[in-house]
């Protein structure tokens, strides 16, 4: 491509995406959602009123309790148990919203409910915001030389970089709150033994989803930027956004730490041992919107698009999967007739927040069997023009 068309292509895209922005809605601090006609959008009632009773008559089968779901989830895995806030969930609900507009939604979207791993996305964020601060100079940067407490000692440890830890291919290894690393979502075969001698992989070589190796950036975000993360979250992101004041970040019941000789909780990236965001659809919708404005909010920068870019580019051990947010690319996680630009959180028990930039959308699950969110998303495309 010669520069004078890239420079074209570029200037095309900016104007489409300014446009996209002036007439996109963002909804005001406390008001209700504002609602169109899904026909004035020019979607296909028929079809998107599918989609919300798929939603609805495809619930998780877990139990309704969360303590019984949790200890049933993860019963594989050595020492488990619950350490920090569980809350009962709620029924099926969600929100369908179409240029930030509410086109559909179902159950209750202001209930707060646990969001288990939907928090990576929210933890990832974080780092972008301190990026964007010029605390975290670059994701290339070795973690061991911001945090110096002994926690990436050691001749392996010592090689992990922040990119490592976002994209969950750190291979970290240790314990942190007596939680011990191999004993995270263990592989099928072998024993403890196996477990605890496996050998180590070089970090940036090879994803696995472990939560111990989430807190631990959870606990390094903390130690950057000298405050609880919900506090940064709150004041740098969801006050802007015009969230409610019902959502809480929880870490475990004993992950205390003390920086500047004040004692902080050091907040969980998942609930699978309890903790995490509980949070309504509606501030997850607010958060999906943000992401799907590549970080301007109703005019206003909150999070840089480099920043967005980059948590939303493949991983090289997983091409499924960026900053702590799952991406469409091909892959064992590719919905193959759905569009490629598509990215989505995605927790335990079914809780989503998708985000298909290119048709302008957003759609928020909650308790949807997490089997089922590719069929869903794809009868919601069938409503489009």
């Amino acid at each position: 491509m010669s520069k004078n068309v890239f420079l074209l292509a570029l200037l095309t895209f900016s104007l489409f995406t300014a446009s996209a922005q002036s007439d996109r809605y963002f909804p005001p601090r406390g008001a209700d959602w504002m609602q169109k006609d899904p026909v004035d959008l020019g979607m296909n009632t028929e079809e998107l009123d599918r989609a919300v009773t798929y939603a609805q008559t495809h619930e998780y089968s877990g139990a309704t309790d969360l303590r019984q779901a949790i200890l049933k989830g993860f019963e594989r895995e050595p020492y488990h148990e619950i350490l920090g806030p569980v809350k009962r969930r709620g029924g099926p609900a969600g929100m369908i919203l179409k240029n930030g507009y509410l086109v559909a939604s179902w159950g209750d979207i202001q209930r707060v409910d646990m969001t288990f791993s939907v928090t990576k996305s929210f933890l990832s964020t974080t780092a972008g915001l301190a990026k964007d601060r010029g605390l975290l100079r670059s994701e290339s940067d070795l973690v061991a030389s911001y945090i110096w407490d002994g926690t990436f000692d050691g001749a392996h440890n010592a090689k992990v970089k922040w990119s490592h830890l976002l994209q969950q291919n750190s291979d970290w290894s240790g314990s942190l709150w007596g939680l011990k690393d191999w004993a995270d979502r263990p592989p099928r075969e072998g024993g403890v033994d196996d477990w605890k001698n496996r050998p180590l992989r070089e970090p940036g070589t090879v994803m696995e989803y472990n939560d111990v190796r989430v807190n631990v950036l959870s606990y390094s975000l903390t130690h950057l930027w000298r405050q609880p993360l919900p506090e940064v979250l709150k004041n740098e992101l969801m006050d802007p956004i015009g969230a409610s004041s019902t959502w809480r970040w929880y870490g475990y019941d004993h992950a205390w730490t003390v920086i500047d000789g004040y004692k902080m909780q050091s907040v969980t990236g998942g609930g699978h041992s309890g903790g995490g965001i509980f949070i309504s659809a509606e501030d997850m919708a607010r958060f999906g919107l943000l992401f799907l404005g590549r970080g301007v909010w109703d005019g206003d920068r909150i999070l840089s698009e480099g920043w967005i870019d980059a948590a939303t580019t493949p991983s090289k051990p997983n091409p499924n999967y960026g900053y702590m947010w799952w991406l469409n690319q091909p892959g064992d996680r590719h919905w193959k007739e759905l569009p490629d630009s598509i990215y989505y959180a995605a927790g335990f028990g079914g809780n989503f927040i998708v985000i298909a930039p290119e048709q302008d959308l957003v759609m928020v699950l909650r308790w949807l069997e997490p089997s089922e969110i590719e069929a869903f998303v794809t009868q919601v495309f069938k409503a489009l023009p």
